[in-house]
């Protein structure tokens, strides 16, 4: 499978290409710079939206995962309403000239307030400009494909885990700050419950969906339970034997987080599954 890759370079896409490669896949990687990309890649540094013919110029791809997106953990950047119809062009013109699969990073942002376990028909009611943004994309995805009579998945990410210091999560920033020699780190009450999957496992569960035909739609990538902030934090310093404390209640929490929410893994269970058995 030909498998074209945006957002290549980023904090997600790094791993996520590698993967790919990883499990047999020839990827096409795209992004502004692709210095961090697997140099088994074949690598094509461009602005994804200027490009006319983005089929052709990324060498006929039968599938494409679009991960391109800015400033997602500045969840009301404007730029989140202002990108749409780029996003929704570009992904166009793919269909246009005859890409036959279409796979976008979503987010559990797209859900808005809510609490309990998030499957494909739980209603959408953002409260953030992030999650406006992702589901207005995700829903004239859906229209588009199922015009064009093409298979779509919407790859519903959660709360990532990963100890790079680069990237913007909760988890990058203590470790950056453990780099630094900070005592304390600046926390929440740590209360809310949600999904955290570790990087590499998210990083398996994408490739594992792209990968295959058989289950499409929204997909959860999820561990698919609840584990409380605090908790889940907690064990992320102890196992990266970091000395850096947590200091509590110095943040309010965001009005707009759920108390208590996770995905339903019943269909990433199914693509594991399937994948399995070959």
């Amino acid at each position: 499978m030909k498998i074209l890759v945006t957002g290549a370079n980023g904090y997600l896409g790094q791993g996520v290409v590698r993967q790919l490669l990883d499990d047999g896949m020839d990827v096409i990687a795209t992004d502004y710079s692709c210095e961090n990309v697997d140099d088994r890649a074949i690598k094509k540094e461009c602005d994804l939206f200027s490009i006319v013919s983005p089929y052709d110029y990324f060498d006929k791809p039968e599938v494409v995962l679009h991960m391109a997106w800015r400033n997602g953990f500045v969840h009301n950047a404007l730029n989140h309403i202002e990108d749409i119809p780029n996003h929704y062009m570009f992904l166009k013109r793919l269909v246009d000239e005859g890409i036959k699969k279409v796979a976008v990073i979503g987010s559990m942002h797209e859900i808005g307030f809510y609490e309990g376990s998030i499957n494909e028909n739980t209603p959408t009611n953002p409260m953030s400009l992030y999650g406006v943004g992702k589901d207005a994309l995700r829903r004239t995805v859906q229209l588009m494909c199922n015009e064009a009579n093409i298979p779509y998945q919407w790859l519903r990410g959660y709360y990532i885990v990963g100890n790079t210091k680069f990237g913007c999560s909760i988890f990058s920033k203590i470790t950056a700050a453990e780099t630094d020699g900070k005592e304390l780190f600046p926390f929440t009450s740590g209360q809310n419950q949600w999904d955290f999957i570790d990087y590499d496992e998210f990083c398996a569960q994408v490739s594992a969906a792209v990968s295959q035909d058989e289950v499409n739609g929204i997909i959860n990538i999820c561990s698919g339970r609840p584990e409380k902030l605090a908790d889940r934090v907690e064990r992320f310093i102890k196992d990266n034997n970091y000395n850096i404390k947590l200091d509590y209640g110095k943040f309010p929490d965001r009005k707009y987080d759920s108390k208590a929410v996770w995905g339903d893994d019943k269909k990433i269970k199914d693509i594991i599954e399937l994948k399995s058995k070959g």
